[in-house]
């Protein structure tokens, strides 16, 4: 089957062509993001091999459709930038990787936790500038500390051991306790009361209706004063004007993202030459609090083969049966 895969960068090509080591495949490597004014180019593809900023509205899933397209495999667990409706009327399949390397997106969480707690991202820029004082670098002990985890599956889980084997005490929220979390000493709780309870809140939730901006200006006011903040699910999980808010204001006591929900026109692009244009992301960098990069957290080996393995999965799964090995359909919107 001929696959247009976009989105593309070295990385990519490296995984994905060993995965595809047979030969069974055509795979078309587009550096373009997937929109309307790249669509043309996965005319004649059975498939397309799309990542989290494409764009696959009804618009664009249209004209795929009528390019020859029956075929959506994504390289993510996330479909939120799929209109599954319109896919669905098509008679699109399409086919996810529903999970690759938690320990990778939970490890890279802790990572910002650390740095943000013990001021290790200002201790570098200081050293090197040979400035060796202490003051605006102190930290808390984490033993002890309160951590909620919103979203407990399988990094939400991950996550919950690595702080468990620092000795916090953690809170869940889920609409699906996890009984692994459970048997860490996980207390489920309602999401005001993990607000208010948690000297760290770290998302690990899909982004849905549901839980869109769950994360907005009532959810940061109900948070404890100086609470830490951590995102390295998705971007629109969190009302990013609403977290300047309290930023400026100080009752946010730190911020780390490893997403931002306009992302899709900066991360994975070198910008380093020219001005940023989202002035609300500019405000971000500019509080020395926050912790930002660019959704890298799953950028692991093993995550980055697993991705690749799982999509080529997918794709053969779906010539030899007409379903990939992973589908979504628009049931999983209700």
């Amino acid at each position: 089957m001929r696959v247009a895969v976009f989105s593309t960068r070295p990385y990519d090509r490296q995984f994905l062509e060993p995965a595809n080591a047979a030969g069974r495949h055509e795979l078309v490597f587009h550096e373009a993001r997937l929109d309307e004014t790249s669509v043309a180019a996965a005319n004649g593809a059975g498939a397309v091999c799309a990542f989290v900023n494409d764009r696959l509205d009804a618009g664009v899933l249209q004209r795929l459709h009528a390019g020859g397209v029956r075929l959506l495999a994504l390289r993510s667990a996330g479909f939120n930038h799929v209109d599954l409706a319109a896919a669905a009327a098509l008679g699109i399949a399409v086919g996810r990787v529903p999970e690759y390397s938690p320990y990778a997106v939970a490890e890279h969480t802790v990572a910002l936790l650390l740095a943000l707690n013990r001021r290790i991202h200002r201790a570098y820029n200081r050293v090197r500038e040979g400035n060796f004082a202490l003051e605006g670098l102190l930290g808390v002990d984490l033993h002890g500390r309160s951590v909620g985890v919103v979203g407990t599956g399988k990094i939400g889980e991950c996550f919950a051991r690595i702080m468990a084997g620092f000795g916090c005490q953690l809170l869940g929220h889920d609409p699906l306790p996890n009984p692994a979390c459970l048997a860490l000493g996980m207390r489920y709780v309602e999401m005001p009361g993990l607000l208010a309870s948690s000297d760290v809140i770290s998302l690990h939730c899909p982004l849905t209706p549901q839980t869109r901006h769950l994360i907005d200006a009532d959810a940061l006011a109900r948070m404890r004063p100086g609470a830490m903040l951590l995102n390295t699910s998705r971007g629109a999980v969190v009302d990013t004007r609403a977290l300047v808010a309290a930023l400026k204001a100080g009752t946010l006591g730190s911020l780390g993202l490893d997403v931002y929900e306009e992302e899709a026109d900066l991360f994975f692009h070198d910008l380093s030459g020219e001005v940023l244009q989202d002035d609300v992301f500019a405000r971000l960098l500019t509080f020395p609090n926050v912790l930002i990069t660019g959704h890298q957290a799953f950028f692991t080996e093993e995550a980055l083969t697993a991705i690749a393995q799982t999509t080529l999965a997918n794709i053969d799964a779906f010539e030899d049966h007409g379903q990939p090995l992973h589908p979504v359909s628009v049931e999983r919107l209700v």
